[in-house]
């Protein structure tokens, strides 16, 4: 049975989640994973609800997203809640989620790491997945 994967994708800042979707998916590809759909959602803090809602629906899951810090402490909150409520569904559902939410301190930083010659973390993402999944076969 060939498995099924969602790709949760937040759009927040588009250009650092069209490198994240093209490396993660570039990797599933090239390891004969071809049966993923990909969700856009407006925000990192909308991909655990999306995740919940479909978690029957899917084998694994991959949350792509970028964090940025600012000025204020919402992006500790927003980087706790969200890590929080993937790995609660993780555990519970007990299918693997690749994190490929980054959260960085500037763009630059976000940039590099979702840069394929850089740090790749799509790409890792899918890997996490793809590794678990030979695990708990």
């Amino acid at each position: 049975m060939k498995k099924k994967i969602c790709i949760v994708n937040s759009n927040f800042y588009p250009k650092i989640s069209k490198l994240l979707i093209h490396s993660s998916i570039k990797t599933l590809k090239e390891n004969n994973y071809t049966n993923y759909k990909v969700f856009d959602v407006p925000g990192t803090f909308e991909i655990p609800v999306v995740i919940s809602s479909l978690i029957k629906k899917y084998d694994g899951f991959i949350a792509l997203g970028c964090i940025i810090r600012g000025e204020t402490s919402h992006y500790n909150h927003l980087c706790d809640s969200i890590f929080n409520a993937i790995i609660q569904l993780n555990i519970q559902y007990k299918k693997p989620i690749g994190n490929g939410i980054l959260t960085c301190n500037n763009f630059k930083q976000a940039l590099n790491r979702a840069n394929k010659k850089k740090s790749d973390k799509g790409s890792d993402a899918s890997k996490a997945v793809i590794s678990v999944f030979k695990i708990i076969k």
